[in-house]
């Protein structure tokens, strides 16, 4: 097997739709991990883009490999929630009488989500998450700072 067998080649019009969904997950996530950057969490730029584009790829993959086989689609998805909620177990802190992370626990969640709806070519859907998601974490969390004293 030569190394270009491995390499996808740029001009198969079979790797557009692939490189588009990565691109389009990439970006969504980007907006979200700008958010947790700037609010100094332990996960942001790095982190977000990388939890979209996995979950798009675990998607687009399985599709590939799979043939549009439902229960076995619904297993990937099912596996990449699950791994997901141990990455985001690690992003939660727990002090003596505070927890940290939550926001951040549950925005890696929905990054996931939106890596998944992009895989799926569910496009409204991922940005609708994106979009709830970036209003919770820019508005709501303003709110939240501005709250009673």
């Amino acid at each position: 097997m030569a190394l270009s067998d491995l390499v996808p080649s740029f001009a198969d019009p079979r790797f557009l739709p692939h490189l588009r969904d990565l691109v389009i997950a990439y970006v969504l996530a980007l907006l979200i991990g700008w958010n947790r950057e700037h609010e100094d969490r332990t996960a942001g730029l790095r982190t977000f883009p990388l939890v979209a584009v996995a979950a798009c790829g675990f998607v687009q993959a399985a599709e590939q490999a799979m043939g549009g086989q439902p229960q076995a689609m619904a297993r990937v998805v099912e596996g990449v929630i699950a791994g997901i909620g141990f990455i985001g177990a690690g992003a939660i802190l727990k002090g003596e009488a505070e927890v940290h992370g939550t926001a951040t626990a549950a925005a890696l969640w929905a990054t996931a989500a939106i890596g998944i709806a992009v895989g799926l070519a569910a496009y409204d859907v991922a940005v609708m998450v994106c979009l709830f998601t970036m209003l919770t974490l820019y508005v709501v969390g303003r709110l939240k700072q501005k709250g009673p004293q």
